[in-house]
């Protein structure tokens, strides 16, 4: 039945061609099907020399309608830029030199159409890759040794016995885990992540950890006489978030050391976590979290560690969000994207002083970067107007090293203007209104107003394809960043602790009351719109105020009871809502939008992915029948073999087609343009 049902909605979507996706738009403005024209650029990684960097390229292959990722290099100072690898039928990413510059390996899933992620490597002089590795589970994360004759590998347990035929269908799901599933991962059964030893020259692989629990991460100290990972340890290290630190020698038979036990709320979801050793030796750079109950409404703080004590130390406790942590090359400093309202900033951090000096400037984010031996910095950086790409940072300037995104020079983009306004109890929220590229002072406009997932997240300065095709189909967006959202410390983040729909409902109406008081905003032709929380966000909206004409709900939910246990995040619920029969009232609160749906007056569009166990498809089938019980405007999309973040481009496209679409529809009711 289940493939049966996923070629029935595939089919549906794919003929299903929506009016404002066949609409003629002029050539210089942005529409759904430029999605497919996007470039994303990531993994910068400099050669031992520093004289070049290499990094992948993700690009959309139309014609098998999916995406595939290369490896490009280009020299330090913008010359020779030239793509490594393409493989049309499979992947590159994750690209590692070794330290003596001869190698550089990579992760891949080259071979058989079922064939699994190894470690490759091709040789720098010049030649054909092959691959290293030749696990049965595939490898899921790699570092080279110090002396590039070694690898440490993640990899999961078998799925079956060397030697053991596949069955003709899958055994049975058996598992005793308290966190029991995870979106893309799927159910977790007894398999765990565990760190192997590959040897380059000889090609034997040997297991260096095993046990009830998970390996991550792995670090080689600058002498290759250590290794050091991430792990969850405990009786049932599933009910905590509290992650430790452990040591291993590079040996078959070693004995694993514990390090340090820090709190790490929420840490799978932080960027650039793998811990860092300094150039010494002697200390280790990571990220910690705040106490457990508060789960990941605290900011992770760079943490110190000492490589032979264990001791930590927090350099600069500045209550903002911190990832992707690198030493300088005198062990002086350590680099690290900071988050701040609207922006994130790569900056310095002075360990011994801990002053933080931020290294850019402008209204722009930093995505991530490189450090170089010799010190030189590469980054990702973009804007309202300029996807992620790659540049070099010289004395507080970033130096284009090319772009992937060239086609987008000949379109007419929008830029953000921030907004700073006062909620209904005088809190200050700051957000963005983005006007239609044709907007005439005095006029009036149909306006969207946007939610963020998360909820810990925030809107920043960054390339937003759907706000584009919006302006560039005559709408207003307008994007609050309310308590809940990361960049300005802990206290606005968990202001919505336990209280979701309260005061973000309030920071958000306050965003459409400013662009409406403006005189931007028709009042009268009003939408929303969210995927995620920003999706359980719109629910709370439409149940709270019946002022939208339209909305749109992706990957949302309202019923929280129905939830519990049928997500991946039954540990945070209980840590913030406490059990359902405990504390029934909180889990009542939470899902007043389902529970008081006849409250609702707004049409609404709900979109889910079949195999999302982020947030289910349960959520948006409920609310969807519940308004259709209702007989209030609605429709429900369902995207086939989909996990919480969509991937299948027709897919994507097919999406912005219909949020398009559905605001046309409800806020247009005219049939005149919107511009």
């Amino acid at each position: 039945m289940r493939t049966s049902f996923s070629g029935l909605v595939g089919s549906l979507l794919l003929a299903s061609t929506v009016a404002v996706g066949a609409a003629d738009l002029p050539a210089d403005r942005f529409g759904p099907a430029d999605l497919a024209r996007l470039a994303e650029v990531d993994e910068p990684a400099f050669a031992p020399d520093g004289e070049s960097v290499v990094y992948t390229v993700t690009v959309t292959n139309v014609a098998k309608d999916e995406t595939q990722a290369d490896l490009w290099r280009v020299g330090y100072d913008g010359s020779d830029r030239t793509q490594l690898t393409n493989t049309p039928r499979n992947d590159e990413w994750a690209p590692a030199w070794s330290p003596d510059g001869r190698w550089l390996a990579f992760l891949s899933d080259r071979g058989s159409d079922d064939a699994q992620t190894q470690v490759w490597a091709m040789p720098v002089g010049g030649g054909e890759a092959r691959a290293l590795t030749n696990l049965p589970g595939g490898v899921d994360d790699f570092e080279w040794s110090p002396d590039s004759q070694r690898l440490v590998l993640v990899a999961m347990d078998r799925e079956r016995p060397a030697g053991a035929p596949k069955p003709r269908n899958p055994p049975p799901i058996v598992t005793d885990r308290f966190h029991f599933k995870q979106d893309i991962d799927g159910y977790l059964g007894a398999r765990r992540s565990h760190l192997y030893l590959h040897d380059v020259a000889d090609g034997q692989t040997t297991q260096l950890t095993s046990g009830g629990h998970d390996e991550t991460y792995p670090s080689w100290a600058p002498d290759g006489r250590r290794i050091v990972y991430v792990t969850q340890r405990g009786e049932d290290a599933d009910r905590h978030s509290q992650v430790s630190l452990y040591l291993i020698e590079p040996r078959a038979g070693a004995t694993e050391q514990l390090l340090a036990q820090l709190d790490g709320a929420d840490s799978d979801s932080v960027e650039g976590l793998r811990p860092q050793w300094s150039p010494d030796g002697h200390r280790i750079a990571f990220l910690q979290g705040g106490a457990e109950k508060w789960i990941y409404y605290a900011p992770m703080q760079l943490a110190i560690i000492d490589a032979a004590t264990g001791a930590v130390h927090v350099p600069a406790p500045i209550d903002r969000w911190f990832s992707h942590v690198r030493w300088s090359p005198d062990g002086k400093s350590v680099l690290a994207l900071i988050e701040q309202s609207r922006a994130t900033r790569l900056s310095r951090i002075d360990i011994v002083s801990g002053k933080v000096t931020p290294l850019t400037t402008g209204a722009g984010t930093d995505a991530g970067f490189a450090v170089s031996r010799q010190g030189r910095l590469v980054m990702l950086a973009g804007d309202d107007v300029t996807p992620n790409e790659l540049g070099a940072l010289e004395k507080g300037r970033v130096r284009p090293l090319g772009t992937h995104n060239a086609w987008l020079a000949a379109k007419q983009l929008a830029r953000f203007e921030d907004i700073t306004f006062k909620s209904k109890d005088g809190t200050s929220i700051d957000g963005f209104v983005v006007k239609p590229l044709d907007y005439v002072p005095g006029r009036r406009y149909p306006t969207i107003l946007r939610l963020h997932g998360g909820p810990v997240y925030q809107f920043s300065h960054e390339f937003m394809p759907d706000w584009q095709a919006y302006a560039a189909r005559g709408f207003v967006i307008v994007a609050a960043n309310p308590r809940g959202s990361s960049g300005r410390g802990f206290d606005f983040a968990r202001a919505i602790y336990a209280d979701w729909g309260n005061k973000d409902v309030q920071d958000v109406l306050a965003a459409v009351d400013y662009v409406v008081a403006a005189g931007i905003a028709d009042p009268d032709r009003l939408g929303v719109g969210g995927r995620s929380y920003g999706g359980i966000l719109t629910n709370y909206l439409i149940a709270s105020d019946t002022r939208f004409k339209a909305a749109v709900s992706g990957a949302g939910a309202s019923n929280f009871l129905a939830l519990y246990g049928h997500d991946m995040y039954v540990r945070e619920y209980e840590l913030e809502l406490g059990t359902p029969w405990a504390n029934r009232a909180a889990w009542d609160r939470v899902s007043y939008p389902f529970l008081h749906a006849d409250r609702i007056k707004t049409p609404t569009l709900f979109y889910c992915a079949e195999d999302d166990f982020n947030v289910p498809c349960n959520g948006s089938e409920q609310m969807y029948q519940a308004l259709r019980s209702l007989g209030v405007p609605t429709q429900l999309v369902v995207y086939p073999g989909e996990n919480h973040e969509l991937e299948v481009p027709s897919y994507l496209q097919d999406r912005l087609e219909r949020l398009l679409d559905w605001n046309v529809q409800h806020l247009l009711p005219d049939g005149m343009a919107a511009k």
